[in-house]
């Protein structure tokens, strides 16, 4: 399951590369010479700390009995370079195997967003006996946050206190990312407000917590703490509070934030600067500020300017400024499959079917497909997946009789599907069928069948959750009595007592 967009801090501005020494490439000795293996295991080191892959490799071919250390060195090379697979094989050979060997292993699983795969290896390197460190919480926590495993989570967080081992600002830093990125936002608060030491990465994964939770207010009352506290802020900074301000509709501070970047602060808004204040104008329903802000812009407008302008398109069903936003849009990024979803959307909800079979067709010559929902929730220390429509889980059975069960106690209520958003001109009875196999609301099933009352239900999804299964999970947290909090592609939404923390505004 590819990991949510919100899994991680926003990214900084592509930077230039650093000028580094163009080093001779590996060659073979000249006959009569025998290699040297210190050299050689050198030279493996020497490539892969200026992140030469190919000349690591040439030199590692080289070899004819690599040590232990050598091995490491070409296994870091491989992971930092994103080829985990093949890591994985050489790692799986390595007769010997030291903390360093599987903690490289473990990085590179986490840096390429495997974090299934990175807490799979690390229960295989506790079985093993190897010695637990601060590099190896931290990638455990970094996917543990990726994938909302917050019982693995809580159990690393346990683990670091009933060791005595001191909470350093990288690792204290790693658990406020994690809880808030499980949804638990007041865990992440505390162990921010006990950290001793914070630097400029605490105060953002702090912020940006606050932000993707829906907590706008809180979220700026912060970083007005983090400017009182001669703490400066930097892009990413920014990115996460004027962020927060979009969620919580807060337009004019969020104005005075974008304006005080280059004029208080002397930073220089990036694209995903721009981005966010379109964003926070569009979903306010301002959408010719919206548009006269990307007019006034200085630079070029990027596929996030347009991605949101043409969100914002869909929350306030404007079919003329969606088409223009799809257009601009389709010049930069072609194949952007959730773009053609969204444009679908604001067809389907003015009932176009004719624009709907439009961009269908639109998707299918140029190759474009849908990426499927799905949607993870962890029971007893194990994620367990679900994809729409799927019923291939083993409880498949008990959980199509919740569901019946659910949908029929929601009848009572009052509840309705809301078929807008399905993209086919079918009867009624077919679309609330189509809508009601939806990845969360399987998940959903299965939670309220597993875990015991009063525990709260977290779903993570990798798209932006429908308008249906936002209704219908309102209610079911009403008439369930269960608190549900479900981390979709955009953001959190916490349901509780029949309302969601967004305040239906996403």
């Amino acid at each position: 399951m590819p990991p949510p967009r919100l899994c991680g801090l926003p990214r900084a501005p592509p930077r230039a590369r650093p000028l580094l020494v163009h080093l001779p490439r590996p060659r073979r000795d000249l006959p009569g010479r025998r290699p040297d293996l210190h050299v050689q295991s050198g030279a493996v080191s020497m490539y892969a700390a200026v992140g030469d892959v190919g000349a690591v490799r040439a030199a590692f071919a080289e070899i004819v009995s690599p040590d232990v250390v050598c091995v490491t060195a070409m296994l870091g090379a491989l992971s930092a370079g994103g080829d985990v697979d093949t890591a994985r094989e050489l790692f799986d050979r390595m007769p010997q195997r030291d903390h360093v060997a599987w903690n490289a292993m473990l990085t590179g699983y986490v840096r390429v967003g495997k974090a299934r795969e990175a807490l799979g290896l690390f229960d295989e390197m506790q079985k093993a006996g190897i010695s637990v460190g601060e590099a190896t919480l931290v990638s455990v926590l970094t996917a543990c946050a990726q994938m909302g495993a917050l019982e693995r989570g809580i159990w690393v967080h346990s683990y670091v206190c009933s060791r005595g081992m001191r909470v350093s600002v990288t690792l204290g830093t790693a658990l406020v990312d994690m809880y808030s990125k499980c949804g638990v936002v007041t865990m992440a608060m505390e162990v921010f407000e006990s950290m001793s030491e914070r630097n400029i990465y605490t105060w953002t994964s702090a912020l940006s917590g606050l932000a993707m939770n829906g907590m706008g207010e809180e979220c700026l009352e912060l970083f007005k703490r983090m400017e009182s506290a001669g703490m400066e802020p930097n892009g990413v900074t920014f990115v996460a509070v004027l962020r927060g301000c979009s969620v919580a509709g807060l337009v004019e501070e969020g104005r005075a934030c974008f304006d005080s970047m280059k004029d208080k602060h002397k930073v220089e808004p990036w694209l995903e600067h721009y981005g966010c204040m379109v964003d926070l104008y569009g979903r306010a329903g301002r959408l010719d500020d919206a548009v006269n802000f990307i007019n006034s812009m200085p630079v070029e407008p990027h596929e996030g300017v347009w991605g949101a302008l043409l969100n914002a398109s869909r929350i306030h069903n404007n079919v003329d400024l969606g088409k223009h936003a799809m257009y601009k849009l389709m010049k930069i990024e072609s194949k952007n499959d959730a773009a053609h979803v969204l444009l679908s959307n604001i067809y389907a909800e003015s009932h176009n079917w004719k624009g709907v079979s439009k961009v269908r067709n639109m998707m299918k010559s140029k190759g474009v497909k849908k990426v499927p929902g799905c949607s993870a929730i962890e029971v007893d220390g194990k994620v367990h997946e679900f994809f729409v429509g799927s019923k291939s889980h083993p409880r498949y059975k008990d959980i199509e009789t919740m569901l019946a069960g659910m949908s029929h106690k929601l009848r009572l209520q009052g509840y309705a599907a809301n078929t807008k958003e399905v993209l086919f001109d079918i009867e009624e009875e077919e679309k609330e069928s189509a809508i009601s196999l939806h990845s969360e609301k399987l998940a959903l099933a299965f939670g309220l069948i597993t875990l015991p009352e009063g525990t709260v239900i977290r779903i993570v999804k990798n798209l932006r959750v429908c308008k249906d299964c936002h209704d219908y999970t309102k209610m079911i947290s009403k008439v369930f009595d269960r608190e549900i909090v479900m981390r979709d592609r955009n953001r959190f939404h916490h349901f509780k007592h029949g309302a969601c923390s967004c305040r239906d505004y996403w």
